[in-house]
């Protein structure tokens, strides 16, 4: 049964640094893109970054561009957001998903597997 974890989340200070885990098992999350989207309270899950399979290639919400890193380890079947320059409004659940494409997209429809989602608090 395939599974996502999470893992990394908490409190942090704007301008401050996280690095998201994200722990795949039970499928061949090797194959197909992974991304992460995050949902803030009251609003709608919102697309944050894609990796496709080998890693070569990304995407990125325009919010986080220039902030954000996504990246693989496919030999440790995880998946990593390094988040930089952290701001208030980056505060949400942050979860991962894996695609049913081999590239990356921001297209919900996309994703067929969801973790649990791990919380990210951005203070000012």
């Amino acid at each position: 049964q395939a599974q996502l974890v999470e893992s990394g989340g908490r409190l942090v200070q704007a301008g401050g640094s996280l690095r998201l885990s994200c722990a795949a098992s039970g499928g061949t999350f090797s194959s197909y893109a992974m991304g992460w989207f995050r949902q803030a309270p009251g609003k709608e899950r919102e697309f944050v970054a894609s990796i496709g399979w080998s890693g070569g290639g990304t995407s990125y919400a325009d919010s986080v561009k220039g902030r954000f890193t996504i990246s693989r380890d496919n030999a440790k079947n995880t998946v990593y957001l390094q988040m930089n320059s952290l701001k208030p409004e980056d505060t949400a659940i942050y979860y991962c998903a894996g695609s049913t494409r081999s590239y990356p997209t921001y297209d919900r429809s996309r994703y067929a597997y969801w973790g649990q989602g791990t919380q990210v608090t951005v203070s000012s």
